[in-house]
């Protein structure tokens, strides 16, 4: 392999392992290319099962900071990069590995901490996330069904009141009527130039603010008749 190849190789090897969430080293001696073809196949498309050269991929290691996995690189080694969820994939190479038992686990990193094959086997253990989120929305069912029920009664009550005032309307304007003709507000304004005039009398000032008080009653007066 020329050397630009060498270092194409270990650029590549190098992206898929901080690309990915999770990585699994194992060893494939013995499995045929249609066994190792049915494995790709087993783990799903968000899991890349990429046969690499150990040589390359301890210099790939020393790029990302995963120099503990350099002891496992040894034998046929291949690596399962992991970028969706790592349960199922966990999954799939343990369940593969008990059927051909030519597939050897030998470690891993998820999020940056190496894994041991008993970890490995802990995570297949659990439950994917498929199946996680469907236990969710099935618990969560009856209770949505519950808060459908409450968001009804709510909307029900706001539409009968709705129709009640829509009933009411007409009768609002009659009643506003003869406030809207009263003109109160014109009243001390007419007079304010009388009030101006003589500034330096103090008398002719206070006439006007009386009868503005007196005014006051007679503009209320068609609110109490409706």
């Amino acid at each position: 392999m020329a050397q630009s190849e060498k270092v194409a190789a270990v650029a590549e090897i190098t992206g898929l392992f901080r690309d990915s969430q999770a990585a699994v080293l194992t060893e494939y001696r013995g499995l045929t290319t249609a066994e190792l073809t049915q494995l790709r196949r087993n783990l799903g498309p968000d899991t890349t099962y990429a046969v690499v050269k150990n040589t390359l991929t301890k210099r790939a290691i020393g790029e990302v900071g995963y120099t503990e996995l350099t002891d496992l690189l040894a034998g046929p080694t291949a690596i399962a990069f992991i970028e969706g969820d790592p349960v199922e994939a966990a999954k799939g190479l343990r369940d593969f590995a008990k059927a051909s038992p030519a597939l050897v686990i030998k470690g891993g990193v998820l999020d940056g901490k190496t894994l041991t094959v008993d970890e490995i086997n802990r995570i297949a253990d659990l439950e994917t996330r498929e199946v996680l989120l469907a236990k969710l929305a099935g618990a969560m069912k009856g209770n949505l069904t519950k808060a459908a029920g409450l968001f009804q009664a709510p909307l029900a009550q706001m539409a009968r009141l709705a129709e009640a005032l829509k009933e009411k309307k007409p009768a609002a304007p009659a009643a506003e009527a003869p406030v809207a003709e009263a003109p109160v507000a014109e009243t001390p304004a007419a007079e304010a130039p009388a009030a101006e005039a003589p500034a330096a009398e103090a008398p002719v000032a206070e006439a006007p603010a009386a009868e503005t008080a007196e005014a006051a009653p007679a503009a209320d007066a068609p609110e109490s008749d409706s």
